[in-house]
């Protein structure tokens, strides 16, 4: 079992100057946290793997696949492998947990 503090993971992915930190990789799948400022641009590609954000806090909209929602604290987005996505109008500074199965190699 591991177990993982929020506040802990948040200072971690701010003291290493990169706005993604995967904090876990169990093989089968894994776990980053990726915090985008308000006003930034998400310059993500797409991956080779599923994934689900959970949207912890923040606001902006989602783009996947040409279909756009709004996004804030709570949401829930899957993206399934290789398909194009990305966070536009980041309105307040947004922080979602990246799930990724199998794990992401990045």
């Amino acid at each position: 079992m591991e177990t993982f503090d929020l506040v802990d993971i948040a200072r971690l992915q701010q003291e290493s100057g990169e706005r993604y930190l995967q904090f876990l990789n169990a093989g089968s799948m894994s776990l980053g946290l990726y915090v985008l400022p308000a006003g930034s641009t998400d310059t993500q590609s797409p991956h080779n793997e599923d994934e689900i954000y959970l949207v912890t806090s923040g606001r902006g909209s989602v783009i996947v696949d040409d279909e756009r929602n709004l996004v804030k604290a709570g949401s829930v987005v899957f993206v399934a492998k290789e398909i194009d996505h990305r966070f536009v109008d980041i309105e307040e500074d947004l922080t979602l947990l990246v799930f990724f199965a199998p794990q992401h190699a990045g």
